[in-house]
């Protein structure tokens, strides 16, 4: 058996749906958009290159925390199993439809891009992978904290 692991950052396209299987098992599908961003060499702004839309699907206990917690707009790390589907649309054509079954789901704190075009660290969010334990969601992330770089007194401590 074969499959394929995915990671994704991005914005849910609309308001996670929860539904119950016939025999009571919670699931919640959601969109989430990634899009691809560069910067113009000339002008130095930056712009939306393109943009992938994500079918996410979420089982048990994580998708009723998806479905109470997450939002349209909510920045979003997904990491999960990837599969695609084609389909024929309404208008005919023939579609792919990229598909992620989760494993985790985490929820970036709300935060502005700094001059860089970066993002401060997560405001917290839940998964379980293979424990199926879930961490604690909303505020009280862990901070990233910057490390001293050791000075020449310090590296004559060393043993060896």
């Amino acid at each position: 058996m074969a499959f394929a692991k995915v990671m994704i950052i991005g914005n849910l396209g609309r308001d996670p749906e929860m539904r119950y299987t016939p025999n009571g098992r919670p699931v919640t599908e959601f969109s989430v958009a990634v899009s691809h961003r560069s910067r113009d060499a000339q002008t130095g702004e930056w712009s939306d290159d393109q943009t992938d839309w994500y079918r996410v699907t979420v089982w048990g206990d994580r998708a009723e925390r998806t479905a109470e917690q997450f939002r349209k707009g909510n920045r979003v790390f997904v990491e999960g199993r990837f599969r695609t589907r084609e389909y024929e649309a309404r208008d005919g054509q023939k579609r792919v439809s990229l598909e992620v079954t989760a494993d985790n789901v985490i929820a970036f704190g709300e935060r502005a891009r700094d001059d860089e075009g970066s993002f401060g660290a997560p405001a917290g969010g839940f998964g379980g992978g293979a424990s199926g334990g879930g961490g604690e969601s909303g505020g009280g992330g862990v901070r990233p904290t910057r490390t001293p770089q050791p000075t020449p007194d310090d590296l004559d401590d060393l043993p060896f």
